[in-house]
């Protein structure tokens, strides 16, 4: 019998460089290559370039591979901090009525791509399927009320990755599921779930990859600063 006890290698985790790179991560880069066009480190070219390679990238090695000669990539930036969800609305503040209702009754229903979210959206399935999509709507509040009603039905409701989300509800032999998200934007939406289901199906949770401001529009928005900020050195 073999006595002598050989250590096993503990499982190693995954180098800061090789994690997923967030929107977040993206924008600070963005940033950093604004003030470096508008400093002169970099022409307009590289700019063009740099910009069009951080909006592909996966990792953050790969991120900092666009920074790593810029001074600004090696000042330690501030940890975000995740804002506080404002207290959700007290009775009576919002209206009675629903700004948007989806029923399907014995059918299916969807609201999905470009559409206004009021404060308050109210889903109903029995026998049915519901599909709310706010991942692509435009919010007019900061905060939205959803209530989700499921009888022997089914409701699905998905949100950009960058909100919070909060859900209060329950089941009887069915499922109501709410994934919280916290956003580490004070601004940021805040969407309330709120509902029941009956021999049925209520879930909410982000859809990963969507955000309620693209990437590309908050991109350009800063290219269309810095640009302005050259014409008016050039101007001077």
């Amino acid at each position: 019998m073999d006595l002598q006890k050989h250590a096993q290698p503990a499982a190693t985790a995954p180098r800061p460089a090789d994690l997923r790179a967030s929107d977040a991560d993206r924008d600070r880069v963005a940033d950093i290559l604004r003030d470096a066009l508008a400093e002169g480190r970099l022409t307009a070219e590289e700019h063009a370039e740099r910009v069009e390679g951080v909006l592909h990238t996966k990792t953050v090695g790969e991120l900092d591979a666009f920074i790593r000669d810029l001074p600004a990539a090696h000042e330690r930036p501030a940890a975000p901090a995740y804002a506080s969800v404002p207290h959700r609305p007290p009775p009576g503040s919002l209206p009675a009525d629903a700004d948007t209702s989806v029923v399907a009754v014995f059918s299916s229903a969807v609201r999905r791509g470009r559409w206004r979210a009021g404060r308050r959206v109210h889903a109903f399935a029995v026998f049915g399927s519901v599909e709310i999509d706010l991942s692509e709507a435009v919010f007019e509040y900061q905060q939205v009320v959803i209530k989700a009603v499921s009888v022997f039905g089914d409701v699905q409701i998905r949100v950009p990755e960058n909100v919070s989300l909060r859900g209060t509800g329950g089941s009887v032999l069915g499922n109501f599921e709410v994934s919280t998200v916290d956003s580490v934007q004070s601004d940021a939406p805040v969407i309330y779930v709120d509902g029941w289901s009956v021999l049925g199906n209520v879930e909410a949770r982000p859809r990963r990859g969507r955000f309620v401001a693209d990437i590309l529009d908050r991109v350009q928005d800063k290219l269309d600063r810095a640009d302005r900020k050259l014409r008016r050195n050039l101007d001077r």
